[in-house]
């Protein structure tokens, strides 16, 4: 993983606030990263997350391990006493039923603590996963989430995580519990070597069945997982798009989808069940065939005289405890082709590379004057759409440039590639002669604010919102830069004002509201360039003329790119670049361009006739 996300990670763990300014949690982060070898099988890749927790862990095995010898001791001891006491008479009966109690409560003793440790362990394990994969979403650039659905990632972030955790953890358990088997076997190989080897005649069978299943059970658990993840794309679309559901009366046709794909998952699991129900008896029930052998030989071998009846007491205890390990065998297959099919799923995001990173050499932007030039840029999307073609523009330090053109002409994607969320296919943009590919994204993105058409609001309060990027701002400093964006009037007249709660995405408010408290939050970081992308768009013109006015001596201080629609937007800048095809046709004032360039005044007439009364 980059320097650049170990640097967060060591961040939080030292406990900054979190960007919500909230308190920062007592999780200390993951302590380890998976392996980036994709070579290794999956669970070596996953291995040095366990590997962090290796002291409870070892606690947690060393200590099943220990609980189980006791309870292999206990049939021994049986043995012994049955013939010490009952038949020879030569020790005490109360003794010997003391020193059972005594093996049996150390057992349990140890075996509680164990399985505390393990489930400390597990979830931990889970925790690290989970934050892994959350950091490495964070660093992603966003030429990954125009191609992945949200569901997608929350699936694996969920039920994938949790699915390599059990067996990542349990199965280490379940090998101790086969370990004891050994000991187990050992024990009656000690009372008949041949009764022993009578008992074990299935096991050939056993290893072909087990290898049979790995096999049919990968597949489906694959399919299993990823049609879950279809499901929470399905849930987490509906809720984020429940207003237009509704708008559209779409409830049912939505309702019916989400059920054709839970019938999707029903039949996976359907496959799944059935798949286990073939084969899980074979696991079970074959050693049952080696407890009727023995049953039958050793029997015989009671009646000739030839094994003691307290032995073969003994013997079938010892039997019945290779049981658990056979039917945990079968179990811990199909957790690990489940876990194996959830592993891949997870790897495949974070071996995802992201595309927009520091170079080498990387330098911090500092002193910004503020002069941004684009010079004969060209940019073309992951999808083969060109958007940006020779697009050449200068901006001064200061200046205030207002970006008029259609729909597709390019506008917002100059604002995406100011900030580097894409990086440009051809050509170059600076900033104070800086390549912004030769500076670090962390201080570009400090420098350079933009406040989105579409804004974001975290289900938090107002005050933390503004606050977002600066989470240790004093409240007048927020209160300052809310009446900046106009948005004071209206927070005020709220139940508890500043420390109201929005609601998700901020949809208790109104579109305008949104957008001015996105406005303030931008302003409140006082960046040398921002970069406003139709700000405005949701607001009523009356408010927005009041916001601009609070603007304009704010936007003499700093450079301003200003992506318009409205005239009173375009009335900000001192001047116009007009975009057609993705380059700039004609620049100048807006008096300039109205009466020289028909296309200017074409566009205009267009997004005027859209404007709100």
């Amino acid at each position: 993983m980059s320097s650049s996300l170990s640097d967060r990670t060591a961040r939080v763990r030292e406990g900054e606030a979190n960007p919500l300014g909230g308190v920062t949690s007592k999780y200390p982060g993951p302590r380890a990263q998976i392996s980036r070898n994709r070579n290794l099988s999956w669970w070596r890749r996953i291995l040095p997350v366990i590997d962090s927790h290796r002291a409870t862990f070892v606690v947690a095995i060393g200590l099943s391990f220990v609980s189980l010898v006791f309870q292999v001791l206990v049939p021994n001891m049986l043995a012994s006493d049955i013939n010490n006491t009952l038949v020879k008479h030569v020790t005490s009966l109360h003794r010997d039923v003391l020193a059972i109690v005594i093996v049996g409560l150390l057992a349990g003793v140890t075996g509680i603590i164990s399985r505390q440790y393990v489930y400390y362990t597990a979830y931990n394990v889970e925790a690290d996963l989970r934050s892994l994969i959350y950091e490495h979403l964070t660093w992603l650039s966003f030429s990954f989430y125009d191609r992945v659905q949200s569901g997608q990632l929350i699936s694996r972030a969920n039920s994938d995580i949790r699915s390599v955790q059990m067996y990542s953890t349990f199965a280490p358990l379940i090998i101790v519990q086969c370990s004891i088997g050994v000991i187990a076997f050992g024990f009656m190989l000690y009372i008949n070597w041949i009764l022993a080897l009578i008992a074990m005649i299935v096991m050939p069978i056993l290893y072909f069945v087990g290898i049979k299943m790995r096999r049919v059970m990968f597949p489906i658990s694959w399919i299993t997982q990823a049609r879950l993840a279809d499901v929470a794309t399905i849930v987490d679309e509906n809720v984020n798009g429940v207003r237009v559901v509704k708008s559209f009366a779409q409830e049912e046709a939505e309702v019916n989808r989400l059920a054709d794909n839970a019938e999707r998952v029903a039949w996976a699991y359907i496959k799944d069940a059935n798949i286990r129900a073939v084969w899980s008896p074979w696991v079970q029930n074959l050693p049952q065939l080696g407890l009727a052998l023995v049953l039958l030989f050793g029997g015989w071998m009671v009646l000739q005289g030839k094994l003691a009846y307290p032995e073969i007491l003994a013997f079938n205890a010892y039997l019945l405890m290779l049981q658990a390990p056979f039917m945990m065998l079968g179990q811990l297959v199909m957790m690990g082709q489940r876990a194996k099919a959830s592993a891949e799923r997870i790897f495949e995001i974070l071996d995802e590379q992201p595309d927009v990173v520091d170079r080498p050499g990387a330098y911090d932007l500092e002193h910004v004057a503020g002069a941004v030039d684009f010079n004969h840029v060209t940019f073309t999307y992951a999808n083969g759409a060109e958007i940006l073609n020779d697009f050449d523009a200068h901006i001064a330090p200061g200046e205030t440039v207002a970006l008029v053109g259609r729909t597709g002409s390019g506008k917002s994607t100059v604002a995406r590639l100011m900030t580097r969320f894409y990086d440009v296919s051809d050509g170059a943009i600076t900033i104070d002669s800086h390549d912004l590919r030769d500076l670090t994204l962390h201080s570009l993105r400090e420098n350079v604010g933009v406040v989105l058409d579409e804004p974001f609001l975290f289900s938090v309060s107002i005050r933390e919102n503004i606050a977002y990027g600066r989470p240790d701002a004093p409240l007048e400093d927020v209160i300052a830069a809310a009446r900046a964006a106009n948005a004071d009037e209206f927070i005020v007249r709220l139940a508890e004002g500043y420390d109201t709660v929005v609601g998700e995405r901020g949809y208790t408010l109104s579109g305008g509201q949104r957008q001015r408290i996105a406005i303030a939050r931008t302003l409140l970081l006082n960046p040398p360039i921002l970069i406003l992308d139709d700000a405005t768009s949701a607001i009523d013109v009356h408010i927005e003329s009041g916001i601009y006015e609070a603007l304009r001596g704010l936007l003499t201080q700093r450079t301003t790119i200003v992506i318009a629609h409205r005239i009173s937007t375009i009335a900000l800048a001192s001047r116009v670049l007009l975009l057609e095809g993705g380059r700039v046709v004609a620049d100048g004032t807006h008096d300039e361009l109205l009466a020289n360039v028909p296309l200017y005044s074409q566009i205009l007439a267009q997004t005027t006739t859209g404007e709100p009364a």
